[in-house]
């Protein structure tokens, strides 16, 4: 039987006062790769802000191994430090080197010496294929570099959730198929959960286990299911446009 890990629960929320998501409820099972996929505008971003504890709803609960993270101070932190997040831009700072990046974590999350933060560090670039890469300057190698050393640095403190929000932006096709390979690489070896934020078509079909489409109109989710099922049996004119971009590609 499927464990939940995350509950989302008769969740509302938006920004400014207007409603991007209205009533939603949605289970993330551990070990799955998790993709969310939407029309712009569809609330993906927000409702991943709020999967990461970064916004407050404006009402329900977002669950936690059983805790809600909103419950308290105490349950946002701790529940923070049981997560990662790989981001569009990487985030890399180019005044540190690449193995330095993936150190960050451990510096303001845990008491180890410098020596075992690096160890732990390369370790992890070892596991996205940049261990040749660790102290090269981030500003100078490729973008499929980045994003790997990116991963590695949100792969740092074990978490038990990895969120991803349009990894492969900015990426060419073969770069961004040798991301897949090694964000699926991540969950097969680690069991880790994986919740993904993209609308590259060949990377949902490739990495997902189940896909969540929401949509700007419903403010919520119009389908759930594997994505060769909602492309080849969804009776819904828009999950069959969004998939049936597969053919047109």
């Amino acid at each position: 039987m499927k464990q939940k890990i995350i509950q989302v629960e008769s969740l509302t929320g938006g920004y400014d006062g207007s409603v991007v998501l209205r009533d939603v409820d949605m289970d993330v099972f551990r070990g799955e790769v998790l993709v969310i996929v939407g029309r712009s505008g569809c609330g993906k971003s927000t409702i991943m802000r709020y999967l990461l504890g970064l916004q407050k709803p404006y009402n329900g609960r977002i669950v936690f191994d059983g805790t809600d993270i909103w419950s308290s101070p105490e349950a946002l932190s701790a529940a923070r430090k049981r997560w990662g997040a790989l981001f569009q831009s990487g985030a890399l700072l180019g005044n540190y080197t690449v193995v330095e990046n993936v150190m960050l974590p451990l510096k303001e999350f845990t008491c180890l010496t410098r020596g075992e933060m690096m160890d732990v560090a390369l370790s992890k670039l070892e596991t996205v294929g940049m261990d040749n890469a660790a102290y090269e300057n981030p500003l100078e190698i490729s973008g499929g570099m980045q994003k790997r050393a990116a991963l590695a640095r949100a792969m740092v403190l074990d978490p038990e959730v990895l969120f991803f929000d349009e990894p492969s932006a900015g990426l060419d096709p073969v770069t961004s198929a040798e991301l897949d390979e090694t964000i699926l690489a991540v969950n097969r070896s680690l069991g880790t959960t994986l919740i993904i934020v993209t609308h590259e078509l060949a990377s949902i079909f490739a990495i997902s286990d189940r896909v969540v489409m929401l949509d700007p109109e419903e403010r919520g989710i119009i389908a759930s299911g594997s994505a060769r099922d909602l492309a080849e049996n969804s009776r819904d004119p828009r999950v069959r446009d969004f998939f049936g971009r597969r053919i047109e590609e």
